[in-house]
């Protein structure tokens, strides 16, 4: 049994409020109390008889805290890279012509399934391992550059064992088959569908926690993803949806069918998809890097107006975003989307906690996860000026990792 008391908290970022000059008392892996020092009691029943007996003090030097913050959206499974097709978009290239020169999703998919499982495993792990020591500690991670059954289901396994390791972030695995299909399928997409359909029980039983669908123009249609989605809940996955990254219409309203506990990427959409969310409760899942690379922004403020719960993430992916750094996506928020700083690190902490189904953490309050990070900043509005705020100190269920 371990208790560890954090003092001297200049600004305490809870999730839902905020705390002067507070403390947080932590037992083993969860949070036993916060609030202002003051406050701070004798004795908590369970956990230490007289305060002056716990096992670790840390004075964090009047830092701002906050909760761990969670990327509700990356793509962390791959190899190589795709510079060149970066340098392409941005001199003005057509996604036609960046594919016929060989890039496009699927020269990661033959890259991917060229790399050996040992050479995959420490790319995958290296990206972890940035994820958490930037103030992330828990990462949503696809699959979907294999696009056979053995590769994804590997790719599941892979995801859950890393997260077993010291220094990894937690992690959700989303089962993403259904991003694109592969070039063994050329001309047989209906056959993909069904296949990838067959195979969310076995992403369920390798570890997979959601199954994931790209409907969108060039991907998979609305009952294509309906298709998949079906199968996945019912083996016990959450559903979720790639929806509104180009021009698919649908995506939205097929979210708010299947209850999905997500829609993610949003670029165009409508006030219709937005009122659709706020009445059935779907998430958004916004990614601003991505956004402002494709020059078109989803409506953000709009959303929050007619109460669409928001979350964010990096969408850390080969083909567009480099970033591991959730407080680089809040600055991006706040610049790009207009958010409050507060709208911005909630979206980034409880929001991410909704999407993911994860309400053990998102939140400093007792009984969570003791999840937390000191940065180096002593008010949240650092975020909006730095473009990439540095944590001091990261706790991962109390323990700390730097």
């Amino acid at each position: 049994m371990t208790v560890r008391l954090l003092t001297n908290i200049g600004r305490l970022w809870t999730g839902h409020d905020v705390c002067s000059n507070a403390a947080i008392l932590v037992h083993n892996d969860r949070i036993a109390w916060v609030g202002r020092a003051a406050d701070l009691p004798q004795s908590v029943p369970g956990v230490v008889n007289d305060i002056v007996d716990v096992d670790h003090v840390e004075n964090l030097g009047g830092a701002l805290v906050t909760p761990g913050l969670i990327d509700a959206h990356t793509h962390p499974v791959y190899a190589g890279n795709r510079y060149a097709e970066m340098a392409m978009r941005s001199g003005g290239s057509t996604a036609s012509a960046i594919n016929a020169a060989g890039g496009g999703i699927g020269s990661t998919v033959t890259v991917t399934r060229g790399t050996d499982p040992w050479t995959l495993c420490n790319g995958v792990r290296e990206r972890l391992r940035e994820w958490l020591l930037a103030g992330t500690t828990t990462v949503e991670a696809k699959t979907g550059y294999h696009l056979t059954r053995d590769g994804e289901l590997a790719d599941v396994r892979l995801l859950r064992e890393l997260e077993k390791e010291p220094m990894m972030p937690r992690v959700h695995v989303t089962f993403l088959a259904a991003h694109v299909v592969p070039p063994e399928y050329f001309g047989r997409q209906r056959d993909y569908v069904e296949a990838v359909a067959t195979w969310c029980a076995d992403a369920a039983a390798a570890g997979a926690d959601s199954v994931d669908v790209y409907c969108d123009d060039g991907h998979f249609s609305v009952d294509e993803a309906r298709w998949v989605l079906a199968s996945g809940r019912n083996v016990g996955l959450l559903p979720r949806v790639h929806a509104g990254a180009y021009n698919r219409r649908g995506a939205v309203q097929l979210a708010a069918e299947m209850g999905c506990s997500s829609a993610d990427l949003l670029h165009h959409t409508s006030d219709e998809d937005i009122a659709l969310m706020g009445r059935y409760g779907v998430p958004a899942v916004v990614c601003p890097a991505t956004a402002l690379q494709g020059g078109t922004l989803p409506p953000v403020r709009r959303m929050i107006a007619q109460g669409v719960p928001i979350a964010l993430g990096s969408d850390h992916n080969p083909g567009h975003c480099g970033i591991t750094s959730m407080s680089l996506v809040i600055s991006l928020a706040v610049s790009a989307f207009g958010m409050s700083v507060g709208d911005a690190l909630r979206a980034a902490t409880l929001g991410g906690a909704q999407v993911l189904g994860a309400p053990d953490r998102g939140i400093l309050a007792p009984g969570r996860l003791a999840d937390i990070v000191q940065w180096d900043a002593d008010h949240e509005g650092a975020f909006a000026w730095s473009y990439g705020l540095k944590p001091r100190r990261v706790w991962r269920g109390g323990t700390p990792v730097q």
